[in-house]
């Protein structure tokens, strides 16, 4: 059931229709999902304790942050569902549904801009991943390949288009919409080579096809959601105990950068980190191509 299912199930067309507006006011469609799976444990905690949707007080906001942690979800976790669940709030105000939002006194977790609880994989676990996916499909080895050499976002890898591709870097869009080439080592451009059925010489015989780089057998974008299926079967045929995430995949390849000694700013500019305190999260486990730490890390997955 999608969250409009919902919310039309539970508390009316009305209801679907304002959350349908509110998620529409956001431009990022990774904003987007991100929202719409938040507000969804919320409505069904809402649909849970009885209560309606333009009803509801501090207090329950309240629980709900309860629930969740209790329920695993971690500090920086819960904090984004507390925005997901206030923003919707604030948007349910300014069109007059409600007088004040209850969730503008909420107290969310604080969460540490030093520290990461992202668990990263081991070089050996990383190997035997790259190993396992490369046995399942050219395309799960071609992403595993990709993810663990750049640590770019999944977002920015499912999103990656062939004519970016060139011999030795591809164009993406990082997050906020601004482009940046990644320096990309032989055996990553090999890898994305192979899915795309390109050489690289298309464009000198002026033939060259556009088009996502990953997607499915039927030529559609491949789907986030289901990525992260894969990875988390891949991980489990690779031995590794935890789940595999793609921000597992972005943590591994920024740890390995930190112990083979790519400097913090250099792997900041790799990673499309802004603020060097999101960069520095990961210096507890101890870009400009020339600088790329794919240099580095990418020589660990190669032949």
């Amino acid at each position: 059931m999608d969250l409009t299912q919902k919310a039309a199930q539970d508390n009316g067309q009305e209801y679907a229709q304002l959350i349908r507006a509110w998620l529409a006011s956001y431009g990022s469609d990774n904003t987007r999902t991100a929202y719409r799976n938040d507000v969804l444990l919320f409505l069904e905690y809402l649909d849970a304790s009885g209560l309606d949707l333009l009803e509801v007080r501090r207090s329950h906001v309240d629980v709900f942050a309860r629930v969740r942690e209790q329920d695993g979800d971690s500090a920086a976790t819960t904090a984004r569902r507390l925005a997901a669940v206030s923003s919707l709030y604030r948007y349910a105000v300014t069109e007059g549904r409600l007088s004040a939002s209850p969730a503008d006194h909420v107290r969310r977790p604080t969460v540490d801009q030093d520290s990461s609880t992202t668990a990263a994989l081991t070089r050996r676990e990383a190997e035997d991943l790259l190993t396992v996916a490369r046995m399942h499909s050219p395309r799960a080895g071609a992403l595993v390949d990709l993810l663990l050499t750049t640590g770019m976002r999944i977002s920015e890898a499912l999103t990656a288009r062939v004519s970016g591709l060139s011999s030795d870097r591809v164009v993406i869009t990082r997050k906020g919409g601004k482009t940046a080439a990644v320096w990309l080592p032989d055996h990553t451009v090999e890898a994305l080579r192979a899915i795309t059925e390109t050489t690289g010489e298309e464009i000198t015989r002026g033939d060259e096809l556009d088009g996502l780089i990953f997607t499915t057998g039927s030529g559609n974008q491949w789907d986030r959601t289901d990525v992260a299926k894969l990875l988390r079967r891949l991980g489990r045929h690779a031995g590794i105990s935890r789940g595999v995430t793609p921000h597992v995949l972005r943590h591994t390849h920024a740890t390995l950068a930190l112990e083979l000694g790519v400097p913090l700013h250099h792997l900041q500019d790799s990673l499309g980190h802004k603020d060097p305190r999101t960069t520095r999260r990961y210096d507890h486990a101890r870009s400009r191509l020339e600088n790329s730490s794919a240099h580095k890390v990418g020589a660990l997955f190669g032949p």
